[in-house]
């Protein structure tokens, strides 16, 4: 009767041992994919308010390396054994055959309980259950430290023959890169507007654009002449929707000033209306001009800095490239500027068949903006100098080439310039070609 009390009671001890090693198997679970799903952004506000298990959490995922290291380690260890005593429960009760049912008994427990359901239920609340759970986690970081140190380190003597350094090289992407993904991801997922998608983008893209990028190109350029009469350039300030116009003498790369439209019209008042007793050397602002390589982010600073909006763009040489203006920056990220003086034509427009008919002048961001298409933009600016550089040639008129999964064919050409294009989305798959025989506009 003693003997058969004693081997009850054993197997209820190995039953609740069992028991008890799934608890912990389920918690290894769910901490790992809690720690490693949580938003370290999230985190980090909660850290400065002053939650102390936001700040546990901040100081384990410091060192992740350990707490993955120490979660598997766990998990392993709680799996085996809870394998091994329902293995000696089952062969106690059922012989041999025990070790079967074991088997089959216990990758159903695993699998549903300690796998499955704790990861399933962490990764719906990753925050809440990181919190909750950072204090019991870094007591098991802390108790398998020394064993997870031993392991990285021949781990990482295993990998060093086939030259993978672990921990000594920076991560793949950069942190705009990470940032950029996960709006892209949230707006996949339709938790972030195309417009908050783009407008993020565009101010993560500052730091790695140029002015040469955004520039008015300066056979776009509305300039004066300061060798016409007065009356006719108040005719021509008046006739310009911009309110800042360069003037030039001599020819017109030779720019002397720039003019303000009100700087005009105060002068014009002052003197009554005639506009021959105005001097325009007296209203002009000195030329600011900047170098084509100047990133965005150094121009915007340059522009609130200095407290002006305008300034002409050089190269290397001295040369007038274009202009800027601080519009033309805040545009890359709130996207178009349009106000009640602004030209109708914006060089895109849609057909009927789903094509496109495109200025050569338009930026390539732009369109892709507007359309949601990704040109690639890093070794041209405009459609035109895509199709010129993908071409490795000036092509003819009516020539088609298809690459990037569309199609672009030239419509119109003047001189050495394509001032327009038909361009068609095709399957991604399509690869580049040219058709060797121009086709007719």
């Amino acid at each position: 009767m003693i003997e058969n009390y004693s081997i009850h009671a054993s197997l209820w001890l190995a039953f609740a041992i069992v028991i008890f090693c799934l608890l912990l198997s389920a918690f290894f679970s769910a901490s790992e994919t809690a720690l490693t799903a949580a938003s370290r952004a999230r985190m980090l506000a909660l850290e400065k308010a002053g939650n102390r298990n936001a700040s546990l959490v901040n100081h384990l995922l410091r060192m992740r390396e350990r707490l993955i290291g120490a979660m598997l380690i766990g998990n392993q260890v709680v799996n085996i054994g809870v394998s091994a005593f329902a293995t000696g429960i089952l062969v106690e009760l059922f012989g041999s055959e025990g070790i079967l049912y074991a088997t089959i008994v216990m990758s159903v427990m695993v699998i549903v309980f300690a796998e499955v359901l704790p990861k399933t239920l962490a990764i719906n609340a990753p925050d809440r259950a990181a919190l909750l759970l950072s204090r019991p986690v870094s007591w098991a970081v802390a108790l398998f430290g020394p064993l997870t140190m031993a392991i990285e380190w021949v781990v990482k003597l295993i990998l060093r023959p086939f030259g993978i350094r672990i921990g000594e090289d920076q991560s793949i992407l950069s942190a705009s890169d990470e940032l950029r993904g996960a709006v892209a991801l949230l707006h996949h997922e339709g938790s972030v507007e195309r417009e908050a998608r783009n407008m993020i983008g565009g101010l993560i893209d500052l730091g790695d654009l140029e002015v040469e990028d955004v520039m008015i190109h300066r056979t776009k350029m509305r300039t004066i002449s300061t060798n016409q009469p007065m009356a006719d350039v108040v005719r021509e300030v008046l006739a310009s929707p911009y309110t800042r116009m360069p003037l030039w003498s001599g020819e017109p790369d030779n720019i002397v000033g720039v003019l303000h439209a009100k700087d005009l019209l105060r002068a014009l008042d002052a003197a009554g209306g005639d506009a021959t007793k105005i001097d325009l050397d007296a209203i002009a602002l000195d030329p600011w001009f900047v170098p084509l390589t100047t990133s965005l982010t150094e121009q915007l600073k340059s522009f609130l800095s200095r407290k002006t909006h305008f300034a002409l763009v050089v190269d290397e040489y001295g040369e007038v490239m274009g202009l800027v203006t601080l519009e033309d920056i805040l545009e890359e990220i709130v996207g178009d500027i349009k106000d009640e003086h602004d030209l109708a034509v914006q060089g895109v427009r849609i057909q009927s068949d789903g094509s496109l008919i495109v200025d050569g002048s338009v930026p390539i961001r732009d369109l892709n903006r507007a359309t949601d298409w990704h040109l690639p933009d890093e070794e041209a600016t405009t459609i035109a100098g895509l199709v010129i550089h993908e071409a490795q040639t000036i092509p003819d008129t009516g020539q088609v080439f298809t690459f990037h999964g569309h199609r672009f064919e030239v419509r119109r050409k003047s001189r050495n310039r394509i001032t327009q294009l038909r361009i068609t989305p095709l399957k991604p798959s399509r690869k580049l070609r040219a058709d060797k025989t121009p086709k007719p506009d």
